[in-house]
């Protein structure tokens, strides 16, 4: 498994290899696998890096003082694009999204796309009443265990009020538990309550950033769950006019977690939208 030292502490991904275009894939409150199955149908047409941040789901603690905020993480991936020596990336975001504060701090010199799937917005952070519950469940004495046997729970996992606007196919249970484990760990908790209990500056620190997407003069792909109750249309239609350059792309039959509903689907848009012909 690669890793990379950077200014935060050690941050492992998966890195498919290869002379295809390079796609960084950045995951929500899972891990690289949230990208798994994309992976799959791009893997030997584009170089495929996919990072694990600190985000809850990480093996290995970040430094004690490492700036975990919105802006923070965004300062990571632009790192660990760097470390990693590539270029004229394809930037991916599915359901978290640091790219808005990422654009507006300067961080995309190595940037030639942004592919925003289904993800947080300015009027949308944290997401719904999903990603504002974990924002409660942080702030509980003992509530991250609790928030991790809802979720490790198959029969409460899928509820309206906890995982099932996320996705219509479902998250295999041996990954959601693998997700979840770290947790357990104080180490990783403290990372995980330094970015969820930052969640008022990163509000500000997005809606801050939004005005800058207007002078990102590359080309730019929003795709969207038609479903939308976590993520509402109307964020995705907002986002993609944030742009000069986008375009965008409801796909059906799907709900927050593309990645898992409609990978097929997700991964014919990137490939079109880069421009990498079948078997390159």
């Amino acid at each position: 498994m690669p890793e990379v030292e950077l200014a935060a502490g050690t941050i492992d991904y998966d890195d498919t290899g290869g002379e295809g275009p390079p796609l960084v894939l950045i995951h929500g409150l899972s891990d690289k696998r949230h990208w798994r199955k994309v992976v799959a149908e791009l893997r030997g047409e584009f170089r495929c890096v996919s990072p694990t941040l600190p985000l809850g789901s990480h093996q290995k603690a970040m430094r004690p003082d490492a700036d975990l905020s919105l802006r923070g993480m965004g300062r990571i991936v632009a790192d660990l694009i760097e470390a990693v020596g590539l270029d004229d990336v394809t930037l991916c975001f599915s359901d978290w999204s640091c790219g808005q504060t990422m654009v507006a701090d300067g961080l995309t010199d190595r940037v030639g796309r942004l592919v925003f799937v289904s993800c947080e917005t300015e009027d949308n952070y944290p997401p719904g009443t999903g990603g504002k519950a974990v924002v409660l469940f942080t702030r509980m004495p003992g509530g991250l265990a609790v928030f991790r046997a809802i979720l490790g729970s198959p029969r409460l996992r899928p509820l309206p009020m906890f995982y099932g606007p996320m996705t219509k196919v479902g998250v295999p249970d041996d990954l959601m538990r693998e997700w979840l484990a770290p947790l357990k760990r104080p180490e990783i908790r403290r990372d995980f309550r330094k970015y969820i209990l930052d969640v008022k500056r990163g509000e500000r620190d997005m809606r801050a950033a939004t005005p800058a997407l207007a002078d990102f003069d590359r080309p730019v792909l929003v795709v969207w769950d038609e479903e939308g109750k976590m993520m509402p249309d109307k964020e995705g239609r907002k986002l993609a006019e944030s742009f000069p350059d986008a375009r965008l792309v409801m796909l059906p039959d799907c709900r927050t977690l593309i990645t898992e509903d409609q990978p097929v689907r997700l991964a014919a848009e990137i490939r079109e939208f880069v421009g990498a012909p079948v078997g390159a």
